[in-house]
């Protein structure tokens, strides 16, 4: 057996046979329309995964999805939809405006003002949402 030309895009060919194998209306799925399904965690399944329930002693999730919120920015803020569930979740968690807009501020030392100015634009249709 030979590997294909594209080995990736043969995984996500693989994957999206399987999620349409368990359910067809999955064949077309995105991430925006998970983000539309799923805007945030319910705060229980947040609190298991991405707070204290793994692990009680370390990072709460506020922290967590601010610094989650660091790296997709760092990452050129090209993940559209998963920078805007990350700021709502950070909102939900109990992040301010301000705290946003400090962590976007300081990866854009990092990774460019591009990313941060795209960060920011996101962060602003996430908070704008959810008032």
């Amino acid at each position: 057996m030979t590997d294909p030309a594209n080995p990736f895009a043969a995984w996500m060919t693989q994957m999206q046979d399987m999620a349409k194998a368990m359910n067809p209306a999955l064949e077309s799925f995105t991430p925006q329309g998970f983000e539309k399904l799923w805007p945030t965690m319910p705060p229980e399944v947040m609190e298991q995964f991405a707070g204290k329930g793994l692990n009680p002693e370390g990072l709460d999730a506020k922290t967590k999805m601010l610094l989650t919120l660091a790296g997709l920015t760092m990452l050129g803020a090209q993940a559209e939809a998963q920078v805007r569930m990350t700021v709502r979740q950070a909102a939900a968690q109990g992040a301010t405006k301000q705290e946003v807009a400090e962590t976007i501020g300081l990866m854009g030392l990092f990774g460019g003002l591009p990313a941060m100015n795209k960060a920011m634009e996101l962060a602003t249709e996430a908070l704008e949402e959810t008032e």
